[in-house]
């Protein structure tokens, strides 16, 4: 077997990331696996939440620290649909606030236009909670946020309904080496691993 030089390659992966063709060959798949499950191609509902990882060494652009999580590095604010399948992923600083990363990646769903022509209802942890928040996806993307809180008082692994769903696929996307840690300079790049892993796992389930 022979392989294409490095150059070569990369070359491919940087124009396709810069002109959409891993979102589109992403998005594509997704439908598929839904339809081959029996759903709609467009959820009706979807899940939003937030993964702080540490950044390699030599990693300096787009680096901040998450106080809650005491991880310096970056964040990925991940939107998914009930089977756990990436709508989008948003790649920032730590240091971003839920619900700053939180309207950056529901701008990016909304603009996924008829793939998400169904989609009605955000689930969503208590960061990304309080009134301005769920009044501007309301205004702006015409969706409602549940917000689903952990019981008080509880102790150890509760599972919550609907946010254990987006957990899970952070635990796919763990499988995963070269998303495990965030090597990339380019925050875009780093988005761009999220969705070739996803792309690997749909592929698998398709054959």
């Amino acid at each position: 077997m022979t392989f294409q030089r490095k150059q070569t390659v990369y070359t491919y992966f940087r124009n396709w990331r810069k002109d959409g063709t891993w979102v589109r060959i992403h998005d594509t798949l997704r439908d598929w696996v839904r339809v081959e499950q029996g759903r709609q191609p467009s959820p009706s509902e979807a899940i939003i939440d937030s993964q702080s990882v540490k950044s390699a060494a030599g990693v300096s652009q787009s680096v901040g620290y998450d106080a809650g999580k005491q991880i310096k590095g970056r964040k990925r604010f991940m939107t998914v649909d009930t089977m756990g399948l990436v709508l989008r992923v948003l790649v920032t600083a730590a240091s971003v606030p839920e619900r700053e990363g939180g309207k950056q990646v529901l701008k990016q769903v909304k603009q996924m236009s008829k793939g998400v022509s169904r989609l009605h209802t955000i689930w969503a942890d208590g960061g990304f909670d309080g009134n301005p928040f769920l009044i501007w996806v309301m205004d702006v993307c015409q969706w409602i946020v549940q917000v689903v809180l952990r019981p008080e008082q509880t102790k150890g692994f509760v599972l919550l309904k609907k946010r254990w769903v987006v957990e899970r696929t952070f635990g796919w996307l763990m499988g995963c080496r070269r998303v495990v840690r965030d090597y990339e300079l380019l925050p875009e790049t780093s988005e761009t691993f999220i969705y070739l892993a996803m792309i690997r796992i749909m592929v698998r389930r398709l054959a």
